[in-house]
């Protein structure tokens, strides 16, 4: 059953294509709102990303924003604010290219949203595969051993996972006022008014962390719900390890190290975290 939709996805990609297939076919596979509109924002791609886009566009019901060349890289935060710029529906749902969606994810956050006056973004719980080896979960994800749902996109189950999904969210009610990146709904407005991602902390690392303490001090609520459950690949759209050897990518590391010191500069201090690990205050 199609339903009308107030609500536009988003996907900003780079370099992702095997992962960001299975995302885009979980959205029109498990989405209340199958029929949606669908912002793809693709940058710098060399993979095949741009070619896969434009022959599927059809089929998936795509936008597409595609840039082939960008001299000065948006990144991830800054394909979100490009995706956001072109949506005209009441709210935005953004994700990553690494996720695969659970059945009625997006309709969970959206009835979660509507109990809140206040500005509100709302956050799916994760779960992952134990891609960095230390096996800890933390509020909000998941970590489960590699060999439970597949790790790669070639060794995913996703069937397995829909099912174990299924489960998951009937018989579990939490929510928690914490942030966890992507994917997240908000509304459109509110997405505007606090200005999206800064620019300056393009293309990786550190961007999210700034939005949030602009959105805290600006009197946002968060909230993370057990009833809207994605998969996170993990480390797929940022570190890059299966092109790596393992380890993080160059440009992760570089920005990392980088955008450490614009945030000091910006906000003079150092972040200080809830017991959430949500960012409430500066640290001089």
């Amino acid at each position: 059953m199609i339903h009308s939709s107030p609500i536009t996805f988003c996907i900003s990609t780079y370099n992702n294509l095997p992962y960001l297939k299975l995302a885009i076919e979980s959205v029109r596979k498990n989405s209340y709102f199958k029929d949606a509109p669908f912002i793809i924002h693709a940058e710098n791609c060399t993979d095949g990303t741009n070619e896969w886009l434009l022959e599927n566009r059809d089929a998936y019901k795509l936008t597409l924003l595609i840039e082939p060349e960008t001299i000065q890289v948006r990144g991830i935060g800054g394909g979100m604010n490009v995706c956001a710029d072109h949506v005209e529906t009441e709210y935005i749902m953004f994700l990553h290219s690494d996720f695969y969606v659970s059945e009625n994810w997006d309709i969970e956050c959206l009835q979660e949203h509507e109990k809140y006056q206040a500005p509100t973004w709302i956050f799916s719980y994760r779960i992952e595969p134990d891609m960095f080896g230390n096996g800890q979960s933390r509020h909000g994800t998941v970590i489960v051993p590699k060999d439970v749902f597949g790790a790669y996109h070639d060794d995913f189950n996703a069937i397995a996972f829909e099912e174990w999904a299924k489960e998951f969210t009937r018989d579990n009610n939490i929510k928690i006022p914490k942030t966890e990146g992507v994917s997240g709904l908000i509304k459109k407005k509110d997405w505007d008014r606090i200005g999206g991602n800064d620019p300056q902390f393009a293309p990786t690392s550190w961007e999210d962390i700034d939005l949030f303490l602009r959105m805290r001090n600006e009197g946002y609520n968060f909230v993370l719900t057990t009833k809207s459950l994605v998969w996170h690949f993990g480390a797929r759209g940022s570190h890059r390890l299966e092109e790596n050897n393992g380890q993080s990518d160059i440009r992760q590391k570089t920005a990392e190290e980088v955008n450490q010191l614009k945030f000091y500069k910006k906000w003079g201090g150092v972040p200080k975290f809830d017991k959430y690990g949500v960012i409430e205050g500066i640290t001089k």
